[in-house]
């Protein structure tokens, strides 16, 4: 299975946007299956259901810290390397989706607003596009991380 694959079924597991995500990368980081899981709870339905920046493209942003920034040497260099790599990844999802913003994402989908997450059915998963964003955001990071030197495989 591929890591758009896991992404995929990650999200029909249950798991938010960027928790679908991260996990689909869970083999090339140093922390366990539950610790990534509560790193990237906060962050799906847009940060918290603000409906703000998509859960899938905060999962890349929190493998690329995981993969690629050096916590030990915190330099401006390191800071803007990192924002550098995440504006190319975020710039590549909203060419290809047109938005990053989660609520335009989900526009004309009866996604509701509020804390409330809603209950996984298979109507939800038919009007919703969040599997395909989280099988594109692992696609992207995957190719990213091939061309860059950093992917150990899949």
């Amino acid at each position: 299975m591929n890591r758009a694959e896991r992404a995929t079924e990650n999200f029909k597991k249950g798991y938010n946007c960027a928790q679908s995500v991260v996990l689909a990368f869970s083999d090339m980081v140093d922390l366990s299956e539950e610790q990534l899981l509560r790193l990237s709870a906060p962050l799906g339905g847009g940060v918290g259901r603000l409906r703000e920046i998509c859960g899938a493209l905060s999962g890349i942003c929190v493998v690329l810290g995981l993969l690629t920034y050096d916590a030990k040497h915190v330099t401006l260099e390191e800071k803007s390397a990192l924002y550098a790599r995440e504006q190319q990844l975020a710039a590549l999802f909203c060419e290809r989706f047109g938005t990053l913003i989660c609520r335009e994402l989900l526009s004309g989908t009866g996604a509701t607003e509020g804390p409330q997450a809603e209950e996984r059915t298979e109507a939800y998963y038919q009007k919703r596009p969040c599997p395909q964003l989280c099988a594109a955001a692992a696609e992207l990071l995957e190719a990213y991380l091939r061309q860059n030197g950093s992917e150990s495989g899949t």
